[in-house]
């Protein structure tokens, strides 16, 4: 049995809650496993149409994690085929008390703290602990040397896409209503805040307007900054080259990524905030639309530079300006988009799990 313990889980959504459920999809295939999970409201359809058991854990955030804690350490006592437990998360982990073998999954900003603080000293003695630490890019793999973490534990897993379905008419129509008119077209799916660098995309845009007359930048997303970023393209006069959406149909938002010409998200290191790998540009680049990622982070494990997309420097206006302008210059990003759907089947989840199941 395989024993999934994690704090990011469907019907929540994001990024780790799609990791989580596509890994423990694609392990329960080849072992039984039970999953122990926060509660969501809305989670038991969720729950009812999987192979897998699923236990949800309620309460306030600090009661809940020592009670699933407990729960969890008491099943692992009256379970000995308990093979492998599989943590989303240090902290999922930080308080289970058995040796059986143990895998934690790091993503790069949890990971990231001041030497010799206390939660620096925590991951340490959990990572340091355990028998795999599977990263989910390079540069997370290289963050965690940096920071203590045996190298000899780790080992690079990206996360993996299931393939994509086909997008309903009625989507398609709408995205088209949306965009019509508009030549060329960037997207940027995520939320606002200030490590995904809408900012400088916005002021980059600025001036390919002045090539691309009718060029539309579509931003999909909610978050902290949402409301600076809008009051910076009305202060730009843009606000006919941007349209801002939220609470859209995941129908809706994959017709207007397979609409788009160019995914946009030039990540930088914010504080300790880091983008580790970047799935959204693996999803675009299933419906053939190649990506501008930024050099800081895991961006170039799912963006192959000048290939299937650009890795620039998202500090430089200049650098996010040239590499969209050199993407769209002579439909360059056609031939992109072409090899960045045939890597993003390197991703899809029935391969990613042969390297998951090598460790398990």
């Amino acid at each position: 049995m395989y024993l999934v313990v994690t704090r990011s889980f469907p019907p929540e959504v994001g990024g780790m809650q799609n990791l989580m459920w596509g890994l423990t999809n694609s392990i329960s295939k080849y072992n039984l496993t039970k999953v122990f999970a926060d509660y969501q409201e809305k989670h038991k359809e969720i729950d009812d149409s999987v192979s897998f058991s699923i236990e949800r854990i309620g309460g306030a955030k600090l009661i809940r994690k020592y009670r699933k804690a407990y729960l969890v350490n008491e099943f692992i006592k009256k379970n000995k085929k308990i093979e492998c437990i599989i943590a989303d998360h240090w902290k999922s982990l930080e308080l289970i008390k058995s040796n059986k073998k143990k895998i934690c999954l790091i993503h790069s900003k949890e990971i990231n703290h001041d030497k010799n603080t206390r939660s620096y000293k925590r991951v340490l003695n959990v990572l340091n602990n355990v028998d795999h630490v599977v990263a989910n890019s390079e540069f997370t793999k290289n963050l965690a040397i940096e920071n203590g973490v045996n190298s000899n534990k780790i080992k690079v897993i990206n996360p993996g896409v299931y393939p994509i379905k086909p997008i309903d008419n009625k989507s398609l129509e709408e995205a088209e209503n949306f965009l019509k008119g508009k030549n060329p077209k960037i997207i940027t799916v995520s939320r606002f805040d200030k490590r995904k660098n809408h900012e400088k995309v916005i002021m980059a845009l600025r001036n390919l307007k002045e090539i691309y007359p009718n060029i539309i930048y579509i931003c999909i997303g909610l978050g902290e900054e949402e409301e600076n970023i809008k009051n910076l393209v009305k202060e730009l006069n843009l606000d006919k080259q941007v349209l801002f959406l939220k609470d859209i149909t995941q129908s809706l938002k994959n017709a207007l990524i397979s609409k788009s010409n160019l995914f946009v998200m030039p990540s930088i290191i914010h504080k300790k905030s880091v983008e580790g790998f970047g799935i959204a540009y693996v999803e675009a680049a299933q419906y053939g639309v190649p990506s501008i990622g930024g050099k800081d982070g895991g961006a170039s494990d799912a963006i192959k530079d000048k290939e299937t997309g650009i890795i620039c420097d998202g500090n430089n206006l200049d650098e996010i300006y040239s590499s969209i302008d050199l993407a769209l210059k002579n439909n360059s990003y056609v031939e992109m988009g072409k090899k960045a759907k045939d890597y993003s089947t390197k991703f899809d989840w029935n391969n990613i799990v042969k390297d998951y199941l090598k460790i398990l």
